[in-house]
Protein backbone atom coordinates (compact mmCIF):
# COMPACT_ATOMS: atom_id res chain seq x y z
CA UNK A 1 0.00 0.00 0.00
CA UNK A 2 1.30 3.50 -0.78
CA UNK A 3 0.70 6.40 0.34
CA UNK A 4 -0.86 8.73 -2.47
CA UNK A 5 -1.91 12.07 -0.27
CA UNK A 6 -1.03 13.24 2.73
CA UNK A 7 -2.64 16.60 4.30
CA UNK A 8 -0.53 18.40 7.54
CA UNK A 9 -1.97 21.03 9.20
CA UNK A 10 -3.59 22.31 6.04
CA UNK A 11 -5.27 25.63 5.72
CA UNK A 12 -6.38 28.12 3.04
CA UNK A 13 -6.88 31.47 3.52
CA UNK A 14 -8.53 34.32 1.56
CA UNK A 15 -9.13 37.80 1.80
CA UNK A 16 -9.38 36.89 5.19
CA UNK A 17 -11.82 34.18 5.02
CA UNK A 18 -11.04 31.14 6.03
CA UNK A 19 -11.75 28.24 3.75
CA UNK A 20 -9.50 25.34 5.34
CA UNK A 21 -8.69 25.11 8.45
CA UNK A 22 -6.04 22.83 9.79
CA UNK A 23 -6.99 19.97 7.47
CA UNK A 24 -5.30 16.43 8.72
CA UNK A 25 -6.34 13.77 5.84
CA UNK A 26 -4.11 10.77 4.45
CA UNK A 27 -5.11 8.57 1.64
CA UNK A 28 -3.83 5.20 0.56
CA UNK A 29 -3.36 3.49 -2.73
CA UNK A 30 -5.90 1.34 -1.94
CA UNK A 31 -8.61 3.31 -0.64
CA UNK A 32 -11.62 4.60 -2.30
CA UNK A 33 -12.65 8.18 -0.59
CA UNK A 34 -16.07 10.25 -0.80
CA UNK A 35 -15.60 13.72 0.06
CA UNK A 36 -19.57 15.13 1.27
CA UNK A 37 -20.36 18.38 3.31
CA UNK A 38 -22.69 21.77 2.99
CA UNK A 39 -22.33 24.27 0.41
CA UNK A 40 -19.41 26.60 1.30
CA UNK A 41 -17.30 23.65 3.45
CA UNK A 42 -14.05 23.95 1.61
CA UNK A 43 -14.81 21.10 -0.83
CA UNK A 44 -14.10 22.22 -3.96
CA UNK A 45 -10.95 24.01 -2.55
CA UNK A 46 -9.69 21.02 -1.02
CA UNK A 47 -10.05 18.83 -4.40
CA UNK A 48 -7.98 22.04 -5.64
CA UNK A 49 -5.21 21.45 -3.65
CA UNK A 50 -5.18 17.44 -3.97
CA UNK A 51 -4.81 18.38 -8.19
CA UNK A 52 -2.04 20.41 -7.82
CA UNK A 53 -4.14 23.24 -9.04
CA UNK A 54 -3.48 25.18 -5.86
CA UNK A 55 -0.90 25.48 -2.52
CA UNK A 56 -2.37 25.94 0.89
CA UNK A 57 -1.57 28.73 3.15
CA UNK A 58 -0.12 27.38 5.79
CA UNK A 59 0.69 23.64 6.28
CA UNK A 60 2.19 20.87 4.62
CA UNK A 61 0.74 18.84 1.01
CA UNK A 62 1.91 15.99 -0.04
CA UNK A 63 0.53 14.34 -3.31
CA UNK A 64 1.65 11.41 -5.09
CA UNK A 65 4.78 11.61 -2.37
CA UNK A 66 5.81 15.15 -3.57
CA UNK A 67 5.13 18.58 -1.78
CA UNK A 68 3.24 21.12 -3.16
CA UNK A 69 5.66 24.36 -3.01
CA UNK A 70 9.27 22.18 -3.71
CA UNK A 71 7.52 20.40 -6.81
CA UNK A 72 7.19 21.04 -10.54
CA UNK A 73 3.76 21.02 -10.69
CA UNK A 74 3.52 20.67 -14.20
CA UNK A 75 5.35 16.86 -14.33
CA UNK A 76 2.83 16.05 -10.92
CA UNK A 77 -0.20 17.09 -12.79
CA UNK A 78 -0.44 14.56 -15.37
CA UNK A 79 0.13 11.69 -12.74
CA UNK A 80 -3.28 12.95 -11.63
CA UNK A 81 -6.54 11.68 -13.14
CA UNK A 82 -9.03 14.80 -12.73
CA UNK A 83 -12.63 14.84 -14.11
CA UNK A 84 -14.83 17.56 -13.61
CA UNK A 85 -17.09 20.48 -15.21
CA UNK A 86 -14.16 22.82 -15.47
CA UNK A 87 -11.80 20.17 -17.43
CA UNK A 88 -15.34 19.42 -19.64
CA UNK A 89 -15.28 22.82 -20.70
CA UNK A 90 -11.83 22.82 -22.33
CA UNK A 91 -12.79 19.97 -24.61
CA UNK A 92 -13.70 21.60 -28.35
CA UNK A 93 -17.46 20.64 -28.91
CA UNK A 94 -16.46 19.36 -32.88
CA UNK A 95 -14.09 17.33 -31.03
CA UNK A 96 -14.61 13.26 -31.42
CA UNK A 97 -15.69 11.54 -28.35
CA UNK A 98 -12.79 8.70 -29.66
CA UNK A 99 -10.42 12.04 -30.30
CA UNK A 100 -11.47 13.22 -26.51
CA UNK A 101 -10.05 10.38 -24.69
CA UNK A 102 -7.35 9.87 -27.03
CA UNK A 103 -6.45 13.36 -26.88
CA UNK A 104 -5.14 12.86 -22.86
CA UNK A 105 -1.95 10.88 -23.60
CA UNK A 106 -0.60 14.57 -24.18
CA UNK A 107 -2.52 16.13 -22.11
CA UNK A 108 -4.16 18.54 -24.45
CA UNK A 109 -7.55 18.72 -25.61
CA UNK A 110 -8.02 19.27 -29.20
CA UNK A 111 -6.61 17.18 -32.22
CA UNK A 112 -4.19 18.49 -33.86
CA UNK A 113 -0.48 17.59 -34.94
CA UNK A 114 0.21 15.04 -32.28
CA UNK A 115 1.36 11.82 -33.44
CA UNK A 116 0.05 8.98 -31.28
CA UNK A 117 1.78 5.53 -30.56
CA UNK A 118 -0.09 2.16 -31.01
CA UNK A 119 -0.26 1.81 -27.37
CA UNK A 120 -1.71 5.10 -26.90
CA UNK A 121 -4.85 3.77 -29.74
CA UNK A 122 -5.09 0.87 -27.46
CA UNK A 123 -5.68 2.09 -24.57
CA UNK A 124 -7.88 5.00 -25.73
CA UNK A 125 -9.76 1.54 -27.49
CA UNK A 126 -9.95 -0.31 -23.52
CA UNK A 127 -11.20 2.94 -22.19
CA UNK A 128 -14.22 3.51 -24.68
CA UNK A 129 -15.26 -0.33 -24.00
CA UNK A 130 -14.82 -0.19 -20.29
CA UNK A 131 -16.93 3.40 -19.61
CA UNK A 132 -19.59 2.22 -22.50
CA UNK A 133 -18.60 4.73 -25.07
CA UNK A 134 -17.79 2.64 -28.16
CA UNK A 135 -21.06 3.77 -29.61
CA UNK A 136 -20.10 7.19 -29.25
CA UNK A 137 -17.11 6.84 -31.30
CA UNK A 138 -17.57 9.45 -33.77
CA UNK A 139 -20.25 11.49 -32.18
CA UNK A 140 -19.09 15.28 -31.60
CA UNK A 141 -18.29 16.19 -28.01
CA UNK A 142 -21.00 18.89 -28.17
CA UNK A 143 -23.89 16.82 -29.46
CA UNK A 144 -24.06 14.71 -26.34
CA UNK A 145 -25.98 14.26 -22.99
CA UNK A 146 -24.56 15.58 -20.04
CA UNK A 147 -24.23 11.58 -18.51
CA UNK A 148 -22.72 10.82 -22.16
CA UNK A 149 -20.33 13.66 -21.48
CA UNK A 150 -19.64 12.83 -17.76
CA UNK A 151 -18.14 9.21 -18.98
CA UNK A 152 -16.15 11.26 -21.51
CA UNK A 153 -14.55 13.36 -19.05
CA UNK A 154 -13.75 9.99 -16.70
CA UNK A 155 -12.35 8.28 -19.66
CA UNK A 156 -10.28 11.05 -20.12
CA UNK A 157 -9.18 11.37 -17.17
CA UNK A 158 -7.96 7.35 -16.81
CA UNK A 159 -7.03 7.20 -20.03
CA UNK A 160 -3.03 7.77 -18.63
CA UNK A 161 -3.56 5.01 -15.82
CA UNK A 162 -3.10 7.96 -13.35
CA UNK A 163 -1.59 7.08 -9.50
CA UNK A 164 -4.41 8.87 -8.33
CA UNK A 165 -7.96 9.43 -9.63
CA UNK A 166 -10.00 12.80 -8.53
CA UNK A 167 -13.89 12.89 -9.64
CA UNK A 168 -15.89 16.42 -9.06
CA UNK A 169 -19.85 15.78 -8.77
CA UNK A 170 -19.18 13.36 -11.52
CA UNK A 171 -23.31 12.49 -11.47
CA UNK A 172 -24.40 16.10 -10.70
CA UNK A 173 -27.04 17.24 -13.08
CA UNK A 174 -27.70 13.67 -14.45
CA UNK A 175 -31.55 12.76 -14.96
CA UNK A 176 -32.04 8.91 -12.60
CA UNK A 177 -30.93 6.80 -15.44
CA UNK A 178 -27.83 7.90 -16.03
CA UNK A 179 -27.22 8.76 -12.79
CA UNK A 180 -27.41 4.97 -11.99
CA UNK A 181 -25.40 4.19 -15.15
CA UNK A 182 -22.56 6.11 -13.73
CA UNK A 183 -22.53 4.84 -10.48
CA UNK A 184 -22.67 1.36 -11.57
CA UNK A 185 -19.61 2.00 -13.66
CA UNK A 186 -17.44 3.50 -10.76
CA UNK A 187 -18.59 1.01 -8.32
CA UNK A 188 -17.16 -1.83 -10.75
CA UNK A 189 -14.07 0.57 -11.39
CA UNK A 190 -13.60 1.47 -8.15
CA UNK A 191 -13.91 -2.44 -6.75
CA UNK A 192 -11.35 -3.64 -9.42
CA UNK A 193 -7.51 -4.45 -8.52
CA UNK A 194 -6.49 -1.73 -11.52
CA UNK A 195 -7.97 1.36 -9.92
CA UNK A 196 -5.66 3.57 -8.27
CA UNK A 197 -6.45 5.59 -4.93
CA UNK A 198 -9.66 7.46 -5.63
CA UNK A 199 -11.18 10.34 -4.09
CA UNK A 200 -14.88 11.63 -5.26
CA UNK A 201 -16.80 14.61 -4.20
CA UNK A 202 -20.31 14.62 -3.90
CA UNK A 203 -23.37 16.27 -2.40
CA UNK A 204 -25.80 13.82 -2.34
CA UNK A 205 -25.03 10.05 -0.48
CA UNK A 206 -27.36 8.35 -3.02
CA UNK A 207 -24.62 9.20 -5.33
CA UNK A 208 -22.09 7.19 -3.37
CA UNK A 209 -20.79 3.96 -5.78
CA UNK A 210 -21.08 0.33 -4.40
CA UNK A 211 -16.48 -0.56 -3.89
CA UNK A 212 -16.32 3.13 -1.77
CA UNK A 213 -13.97 2.72 1.41
CA UNK A 214 -14.15 5.76 3.33
CA UNK A 215 -15.41 9.16 3.53
CA UNK A 216 -14.65 12.26 4.63
CA UNK A 217 -16.99 15.17 6.01
CA UNK A 218 -16.26 19.12 5.98
CA UNK A 219 -18.49 21.54 7.94
CA UNK A 220 -16.95 24.94 7.97
CA UNK A 221 -14.15 24.35 6.47
CA UNK A 222 -12.68 21.61 9.22
CA UNK A 223 -12.91 17.76 8.89
CA UNK A 224 -16.04 16.90 10.81
CA UNK A 225 -15.35 13.18 10.80
CA UNK A 226 -13.30 10.88 8.69
CA UNK A 227 -12.62 7.54 8.26
CA UNK A 228 -14.47 4.27 7.40
CA UNK A 229 -17.80 4.58 5.28
CA UNK A 230 -19.91 2.82 7.41
CA UNK A 231 -18.60 4.48 10.56
CA UNK A 232 -19.37 8.07 8.72
CA UNK A 233 -22.08 7.81 6.16
CA UNK A 234 -24.43 7.41 9.65
CA UNK A 235 -27.78 9.80 10.53
CA UNK A 236 -25.71 10.98 13.27
CA UNK A 237 -22.96 12.31 11.33
CA UNK A 238 -24.28 13.42 8.53
CA UNK A 239 -27.32 15.16 11.05
CA UNK A 240 -24.33 17.39 12.86
CA UNK A 241 -22.90 18.21 9.74
CA UNK A 242 -25.71 19.43 7.74
CA UNK A 243 -27.62 20.76 10.80
CA UNK A 244 -30.77 18.93 9.91
CA UNK A 245 -31.81 15.78 11.28
CA UNK A 246 -31.48 12.90 8.77
CA UNK A 247 -31.86 9.22 8.23
CA UNK A 248 -29.49 7.00 6.40
CA UNK A 249 -30.69 3.75 5.26
CA UNK A 250 -28.31 1.27 3.38
CA UNK A 251 -28.67 -1.41 1.10
CA UNK A 252 -27.60 -4.91 0.49
CA UNK A 253 -25.80 -3.58 -2.29
CA UNK A 254 -23.46 -1.02 -0.13
CA UNK A 255 -25.53 1.97 -1.47
CA UNK A 256 -26.93 4.92 0.82
CA UNK A 257 -30.03 6.65 0.67
CA UNK A 258 -30.44 9.79 3.08
CA UNK A 259 -34.22 11.36 4.15
CA UNK A 260 -34.94 14.23 6.57
CA UNK A 261 -36.21 12.54 9.67
CA UNK A 262 -40.31 13.32 10.20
Amino acid sequence: MVRVLELSDVSVVRDGNVILDHIDWTVESEDRWVVLGPNGAGKTTLLNIVSASMHPSSGVARVLGEQLGRVDVFELRPRIGFASTATSRRIPPDETVFDAVLTAAYAVTGRWNEEYEEVDTRRAERVMREWRLEGLRDRRYGTLSDGEQKRVQIGRSVMTDPELLLLDEPAASLDLGAREELVQLLGAYASSGEAPGMVMVTHHVEEIPAGFTHALLLAGGRVHAAGPISEIITGERLSEAFGLSLVVSTSEDGRFAARAQS
